[in-house]
């Protein structure tokens, strides 16, 4: 799953963001003075300057989790999270971006790396919840409450995150047209996927509730299986952080929907505030909960436990 993850992330990047810059590039024209009137400025795709302070905080606050994820992933392991870590450090990437817009707020080649970075990185933690949830439910050994089996889990909902993300990335491609009418098109497909993937992720956010209400009614001695262990290593806190995760997405996931069905230049989309609040902010929740409850220090913990159970953590 990794290896697909850091794939699909990478080819489809290169294949729509790069071309575009080009394009952008051959069609530039004489601008007038960019910081005169931003808001109403046609040349301008943000319409408005970008803050460099914001950027920092958030850019800095990304990588850190970045780093942090990639440390914990060293420490404990869970390579199946390696998807989530990449995407942290090009959703970092994405962010960084904004410090050249804020010089040169008129650049399309900067929005566009910028816009396609930051929109579909997040594909990546998608994808690795999706995979958590597999892995928790065969954790507590009650994947059989799971309406569908954690082996079905990862392939129906990351190959739906795969060909959402491919869609995105299409329609993200032919918005950087010149052409009016294909810039519809394109902000139309890219409006398909993200409604795909919020759809999607609904779904299964709704099978992760069900989950979670069967173990607590139907297997009490699962449910309390760690209630003599300190409260950070209760795998009810890794469910906690898995749900917090979700929350995050989804309200990133909403916002998203409702700001490209206003189109590229509708309030959500113009408005700074809206992306550190609604999109930034929320999906930064979503990574840096497992900070403190990295799942490969709960599934190590417990082998070490069966280990020490049946006599081989004796053996050296």
């Amino acid at each position: 799953m990794s290896t697909i993850g850091i794939r699909y992330i990478l080819l489809a990047l290169v294949a729509t963001i790069f071309p575009a810059v080009v394009q952008a590039r051959t069609h530039s024209i004489p601008r007038l003075d960019p910081y005169a009137d931003p808001k109403h400025d046609v040349y301008n795709p943000l319409r408005y300057i970008a803050s460099d302070t914001l950027t920092a905080i958030a850019f800095s606050l990304i990588l850190a989790v970045a780093l942090s994820q990639t440390w914990c992933m060293v420490k404990w392991g869970a390579k199946y999270m390696l998807a989530m870590t990449i995407g942290a450090y090009t959703f970092a990437f994405g962010i960084s971006v904004r410090f050249g817009l804020h010089l040169h707020p008129q650049s399309k080649g900067l929005y566009i790396v910028e816009y396609l970075f930051v929109v579909l990185s997040p594909c990546a933690f998608i994808a690795a919840v999706y995979v958590l949830l597999g892995r928790l439910a065969r954790y507590i050994e009650c994947d059989k409450h799971l309406l569908v089996s954690p082996r079905k889990i990862t392939l129906v909902f990351v190959s739906s995150d795969v060909m959402t993300f491919l869609i995105q990335a299409a329609g993200g491609g032919t918005t950087t047209a010149n052409d009016p009418d294909l810039i519809m098109i394109g902000s139309r497909i890219f409006l398909a996927g993200l409604a795909l993937q919020l759809a999607s992720f609904v779904v299964f956010s709704m099978i992760y509730i069900i989950f979670l209400y069967r173990v607590r009614f139907h297997e009490p001695t699962a449910w309390q299986m760690d209630a003599s262990q300190k409260w950070y290593d209760d795998w009810r806190a890794l469910a906690a952080a898995l749900f917090v995760s979700c929350i995050g997405i989804l309200v990133r996931s909403v916002y998203r929907t409702v700001e490209l069905s206003e189109g590229f230049g509708g309030h959500l989309s113009t408005t700074e505030s809206y992306f550190y609040l609604l999109d930034t902010l929320p999906l930064f929740v979503a990574i840096v909960v497992y900070m403190p409850f990295w799942p490969g220090r709960f599934i190590k913990l417990r082998d070490t436990k069966k280990e020490q159970e049946s006599g081989i953590g004796n053996v050296n």
